[in-house]
Order: C-alpha cells, then sequence, then structure tokens
C-alpha cells in the first residue's frame, strides 16, 4: 500500500509541474532606445498584424507575459496603427530578451526562442532556397509553416503546396497556416490557366458597382495592384503602354486595388495615369477579389478571353506585349 500511495503522490507531482509549466508561459523583457511611451504586441493574421496586447516603455525597458498553444509569429511596433512592418518575432513559452535598435527597422535581436533562430536561419538562407527542404527538417514546426503560407503560396502550383503540406507533422492540422494553405488550394484550381474566370462585383472609385464578366468580349487582364506596392508602382508606365497600343484591338484592363485608404488609392490611379476600370473594397489582404484568385502576392494578374476563360497569368509588360501582339495579329 505505501507504494501504491508513494507512486500516487509522485504522480501528483508530476502534474502539478507540468500544469505548472503550460500555465508559466512565455515572459518577454525587452530593452529599446526610447526612453518613454508605449509598446504594442500583435498578432498575426493573413499578412495583417492587429493589436493584442500593449506595455509602458520605462527607461528605455518593457515587458509582455502571456501564453501560446504552440510557437507563432508576433509582432512589435511603436505605432498602434501599424499592421504591416512591425518588428517580427517567433513566441513560444520561454524567457525571451528582446532589443531594439530603432535604427534598424524590422531587425530585433531575440534570445529566448528556437523558433525565432529557426526564422532567422531562413532570413539569412532565402537565395536558392527550398521550402521542401525546410518542411522536411522541421515537420513540426510553426516556423516552416508560416513560410510556407507567407512566401510561397503565391508562387507555388496547387499540386506543389499539397506535395508540401504532406510533409508536416500531423500535429500542425489545426495550425491556422495550414489549414489556409488547404483552402488557398482549393481556390487555386479553380482559377489556373484554362478555367472559367471566377467572375465578382466591385465598386469603383466613383461608388458604383461593375461587374468584371460585364467586360467580357474584350480580352481582359484582370490586374491586382495596389498605390503601396512598389513592384506594382514601377510596373505601371509600361502596362500604360501596352494599354494603349492595344486597347483600341480589343484589349482592356480590369484593375483590382489591395489599398485601405481611398486617398491614397485614387491619388495613384491619377498620378501613374491608369484609365482604365477600377475596383476595391479597400480591405487590404482581405479583399474578397483577391480570396476569390487565392492572390497572395502583387502585382498579379490573369489574362481573361473574350469568352472569360482565362488564358494566362501574371504576364509582365513585355511578356504581356507578346501575347496580346500574338492574340491581335
Amino acid at each position: 500500500m505505501k507504494s501504491y500511495a508513494k507512486l500516487f503522490i509522485l504522480s501528483l507531482i508530476v502534474i502539478t509541474l507540468s500544469s505548472f509549466d503550460q500555465q508559466s508561459g512565455y515572459v518577454i523583457n525587452g530593452s529599446i532606445n526610447v526612453s518613454s511611451g508605449t509598446i504594442y504586441l500583435k498578432n498575426f493574421r493573413n499578412k495583417t498584424f492587429f493589436t493584442l496586447d500593449s506595455a509602458k516603455i520605462v527607461n528605455g525597458k518593457f515587458s509582455f507575459k502571456g501564453n501560446v498553444k504552440r510557437a507563432d509569429l508576433f509582432g512589435l511596433t511603436l505605432d498602434r496603427e501599424e499592421s504591416f512592418s512591425p518588428y517580427y518575432i517567433f513566441i513560444e513559452n520561454n524567457p525571451i530578451q528582446v532589443s531594439i535598435d530603432t535604427a534598424n527597422v524590422r531587425s530585433a535581436k531575440i534570445i529566448g526562442s528556437s523558433s525565432n533562430n529557426l526564422f532567422e536561419k531562413y532570413k539569412a538562407k532565402q537565395s536558392g532556397f527550398g521550402i521542401d527542404s525546410l518542411i522536411k527538417a522541421n515537420p513540426s514546426s510553426t516556423v516552416a509553416a508560416y513560410i510556407l503560407y507567407r512566401n510561397f503560396a503565391g508562387s507555388l502550383s496547387p499540386k506543389e503546396i499539397e506535395n508540401d503540406l504532406a510533409l508536416f507533422d500531423s500535429s500542425l492540422a489545426d495550425l491556422a497556416y495550414i489549414k489556409e494553405l488547404k483552402e488557398i488550394v482549393a481556390v487555386k484550381k479553380k482559377v489556373e490557366t484554362g478555367k472559367p474566370a471566377t467572375d465578382f462585383s466591385g465598386t469603383t472609385p466613383d461608388g458604383k458597382i461593375v461587374q468584371l464578366s460585364s467586360y467580357y468580349g474584350n480580352y481582359l487582364l484582370l490586374d491586382f495592384w495596389a498605390s503601396w506596392c512598389g513592384p506594382c508602382r514601377r510596373a505601371n508606365p509600361e502596362l500604360v503602354r501596352v494599354y494603349n497600343k492595344y486597347k483600341s484591338k480589343g484589349f482592356n484592363i480590369f484593375a483590382v486595388s489591395l489599398d485601405q485608404k481611398k486617398e491614397s488609392w485614387t491619388s495613384a490611379i491619377a498620378k501613374d495615369g491608369l484609365t482604365w476600370i477600377h475596383v476595391s473594397d479597400l480591405k487590404f489582404w482581405d479583399s474578397a477579389p483577391a480570396k476569390l484568385y487565392a492572390v497572395r502576392t502583387i502585382p498579379s494578374n490573369f489574362l481573361i478571353d473574350p469568352k472569360g476563360n482565362i488564358i494566362a497569368r501574371n504576364l509582365e509588360g513585355a511578356e504581356l506585349e507578346e501575347k496580346l501582339n500574338e492574340l491581335f495579329k
């Protein structure tokens, strides 16, 4: 009986210690070259960061406490409204030290998070990087799932994404990145070259509702862009030139902006001389049309034939001109 009693007590101790470990969570102790103010901790969803918590900066020091189910990406910023470019940090239930120098935009020194270490290694080796090799080496890693979701989902084919998803451990089945990647695969299959374009309506700068399909009958470029997107803006002069060359022959552009502010959107349209159809729901990466086409990076485009079928995608200036020249021979 005494041995059973000892075993029972030992079991209670193990359970108690395990519960304490789970509840202890993370403690972030940070230093920053700002003497006072407020710093915000943000969680990540769909390429955007949302304020989760805040802490006062006192003599250049701050701290956060909490608990995460598993390691995941968060952001730190001095601006409550910042939703795009905070200091990235993968938080796990450990004591974590953070050192921020505001002169180094989006780059903080982080000690105590093995997940963040893996993320930093990835960033240092992006050139010639193979996502499948990272997943094979880290099949249970949130970091690997995030990188596949954030940096590769836009460029990989549905089959390639499915192959990469199969490499992950089943313990990540309920992870948001994995779930969303499966949804992206399903959408991508619907908008592959040769498939009918998915119809939708959008709001123009002057408040009118227009339908994509109402512009079928010509060769139509469905173009996803935004005023804040540097590559988009740099590509616009060439797009204007190609549009002006072929618009009289039966070519048109239906542009969807992922802007958030109407003023920024309309100003960019005017400044860049974009005289085609424009729509936006001003919902950033939550843009409904972007979701319908599984758009994960911009600029992105789909060339639609007069019957409403997708015949090409992501054609840049010279490629687009070459394709249109072939079509309008």
